[in-house]
């Protein structure tokens, strides 16, 4: 019998779902959309993704960014949560992919926060 390997590899602008456990205090917890800000090359050859957790419960803090009506998903991306992951260990599932006007909100909130 032979084994069906998942093609899938995460990419830029993706949402996706996966398992965050373990986790520590107050960070997202459980099997939940996250959002892919790393680009497929590097996902495809390390098996590691730089995610950001989605919640439903928007609090209006400033490193958040709402995700656009109109797609499967909703709540906000927390940017200030960014981990890296190995998303092959945890089965990660595609959900959809987002526009760049949202890639690049992520990316100008990570630059923000880190310089």
């Amino acid at each position: 019998m032979v084994t069906q390997v998942n093609p899938y590899v995460p990419n830029r602008g993706d949402i996706v779902y996966l398992d965050f456990e373990p986790t520590r205090g107050h960070e997202q917890k459980g099997v939940r959309p996250a959002f892919v800000i790393s680009p497929y090359t590097y996902n495809e050859k390390t098996s590691l993704a730089l995610l950001m957790p989605i919640t439903k419960q928007q609090k209006g803090y400033p490193l958040e960014v709402i995700i656009p009506s109109g797609f499967k998903t909703y709540g906000v991306i927390l940017v200030d949560q960014i981990k890296c992951l190995d998303w092959k260990a945890r089965n990660v599932k595609f959900v959809e992919s987002l526009p760049e006007t949202v890639i690049e909100e992520v990316q100008a909130k990570i630059a923000a926060l880190l310089l």
